[in-house]
């Protein structure tokens, strides 16, 4: 890319001075001088720069284009640049450990997203409204609350993995981003704070995506404190029976409910032993038949349904092929 602008553009800028003591420059340098409408980088039209970086990666991107004149910082901070910052390109070297956080994440990889994070936020001037981060990329408090500091517009937010965020932390982020519309979560253990702050805060909050398992208590929270809800998927996770049946009578508003590839986990009464339901039974059909899409899938031939029955609900994303996790029977939710 960068070629096609040197090719399109006869390119004058002040050389190394090096390079002009350099007697096998001396010829190209006159030669420049004696051009007086050779075209230099800041001469280049705008729209043209606009469309060029559009195709840029975030590491492109962040590379060192907007230090090249004015011109060039100018079209990198273009809105139509900083809808998204899709980071999912961008992942975290680390070993699992024992304890809180259960991860160790190398030095090199925190500054490395640091530095990203900086340039991208400094270019896109509060205009982000997706922000797309990795399934193994473990986001640091100090940096969350660096980009909810400067993300104010931010409407859709991919954040797969909250080993190193504490709860305030999050809750305070959440807080900032008034106009949230879409989430992707883990599955967490006191899912309240997280679904209270934003009932509260964001009221045109209508996607959840959750990548773990869904029990009673996180079934209750959603119906109780998100019952406006629209658009769920729990896919590829553990979900009980009785969770289910939670949602599908507490989301009056739910129109997309996506539990693809899931274990559904049925708890009889004791002494009787927990059950894996081999088909949906007529409780939860009837009750779902009020909603506009319903997508099942537990087809023993199928991949994925495969997949999760071998990590028992808890799908091991890192095991499978890169960018597998992006995936979702929802549109509006994949990636």
């Amino acid at each position: 890319m960068i070629f096609f602008i040197i090719i399109s553009y006869s390119i004058s800028v002040p050389l190394n001075q090096s390079y002009i003591s350099d007697p096998k420059f001396n010829h190209y340098y006159k030669m420049e001088e004696d051009v007086p409408d050779r075209k230099k980088w800041e001469d280049m039209d705008i729209d043209i720069l606009v469309k060029i970086f559009q195709t840029f990666d975030i590491f492109e991107l962040t590379s060192g284009i907007a230090r090249v004149c004015s011109t060039w910082r100018y079209a990198a901070c273009d809105p139509l640049l900083w809808g998204t910052l899709d980071l999912s390109m961008l992942k975290s070297n680390f070993i699992k450990i024992p304890l809180e956080p259960y991860v160790y994440v190398d030095e090199r990889s925190d500054k490395t997203l640091t530095r990203v994070l900086k340039i991208s936020l400094n270019l896109s001037r509060g205009n982000i409204s997706t922000l797309i981060f990795h399934f193994n990329l473990y986001v640091r408090d100090d940096q969350l609350t660096y980009i909810a500091e400067r993300c104010p517009k931010l409407k859709r937010l991919v954040l797969p993995a909250w080993n190193r965020i504490k709860r305030t932390v999050i809750c305070k982020a959440i807080n900032m981003w008034r106009d949230l519309e879409s989430l992707t979560m883990p599955s967490i253990a006191n899912p309240p704070c997280i679904m209270e702050e934003i009932s509260n805060n964001c009221k045109n909050f209508s996607e959840l995506k959750i990548m773990g398992p869904c029990d009673m208590f996180f079934a209750h929270t959603l119906a109780s404190c998100l019952p406006n809800l629209k658009v769920l998927s729990l896919r590829c996770s553990m979900l009980f029976k009785d969770a289910l049946l939670i949602i599908l009578d507490g989301l009056k508003h739910l129109e997309v409910l996506n539990i693809s590839h899931c274990i559904i986990v049925e708890v009889p009464p004791p002494p009787a032993p927990r059950k894996v339901l081999k088909e949906l039974d007529e409780s939860i059909i009837e009750k779902a038949s009020r909603i506009r899409e319903f997508v099942t899938c537990m087809d023993d031939l199928c991949v994925m349904c495969r997949r999760t029955r071998l990590d028992e609900g808890f799908l091991r994303w890192y095991k499978y092929e890169e960018g597998i996790w992006k995936e979702d029977e929802v549109r509006s939710l994949a990636i």
